[in-house]
C-alpha cells in the first residue's frame, strides 16, 4: 500500500527534497504546505493519512495546526519534523496529538521506516526523536552487515578493517542503540529503520 503523505515545511527547497525523498521511498506524495494553515485546508478536502509538519513555521505552526487536525473527523496521523529537540516543545506535539516527534537529521531510511511503523502499527505509541540514535557511515555499513548474519571476521573482509576495529564499531553501535548484543541491536536497529 502507498500511504498518502502532505509534507509541511516554510523552506521550500527542504519540502521539496523530502516529497522526492519520501516517493523515491514508496510513498504518495499528495500535496506539499508552507505553513499550518495551508495544512489544515489540505486536510479538510483531501484523504491524507500522514501529515509530515515542521513545528516552527508562520501563520500558524505546526503545534496548533496538529491539534486542529487531529480534530478533524477523519483525521490522518501527524509527525512532527523539526530542529527543535526541547522537551517542552516535544511534549507539547504529543499533546497537541503528534504520533511521533523526528529530527530533520533523521536519513531518509530511518524517516520511512518511521512513517511506515507509525502507520502500519498505530497502537505502538507515541515514537520520540530521541529514539533516532545518530549512527557514523561506517557504524552503519557495520549494523547493516550485522543484520545480514554476518560474523565480526566476515565483515572485517566485507570491509578491509580489522576484526578488534569491527567490535569497536560494534560497541560503539550497541551504545547509541542501548543494548548489548548482536541479537539485541539487530532487532532494535529493525524496529527503529535503521536497516531492512
Amino acid at each position: 500500500m502507498s500511504y498518502r503523505v502532505l509534507v509541511v515545511d516554510d523552506h521550500p527547497m527542504f519540502r521539496m527534497g523530502l516529497a522526492y525523498a519520501l516517493r523515491a521511498k514508496g510513498f504518495t506524495v499528495v500535496g506539499e504546505a508552507s505553513n499550518g494553515r495551508e495544512a489544515l485546508a489540505w486536510c479538510r478536502r483531501e484523504s491524507v493519512d500522514v501529515v509530515l509538519m515542521d513545528v516552527k513555521m508562520p501563520v500558524m505552526d505546526g503545534i496548533e495546526a496538529c491539534r486542529a487536525i487531529t480534530g478533524l473527523r477523519a483525521s490522518p496521523a501527524v509527525v512532527m519534523l523539526t530542529t527543535f529537540e526541547e522537551p517542552a516543545i516535544i511534549e507539547a506535539a504529543r499533546a497537541a496529538g503528534a504520533v511521533a516527534y523526528l529530527s530533520k537529521e533523521a536519513e531518509s531510511d530511518q524517516l520511512a521506516g518511521m512513517l511506515t511503523r507509525v502507520l502500519d502499527e498505530p497502537d505502538r505509541g507515541w515514537m520520540p526523536a530521541t529514539s533516532l540514535p545518530r549512527l557514523t557511515r561506517r557504524e552503519r555499513q557495520v549494523l547493516e552487515l550485522l543484520a545480514g548474519g554476518n560474523s565480526n571476521k566476515r565483515i572485517a573482509v566485507q570491509l578491509g578493517l580489522s576484526p578488534e576495529t569491527v567490535k569497536d564499531y560494534l560497541n560503539g553501535v550497541y551504545r547509541k542503540l542501548d543494548v548489548r548484543d548482536r541479537v539485541s541491536a539487530v532487532s532494535q536497529a529493525r524496529y527503529l529503520g535503521l536497516v531492512p
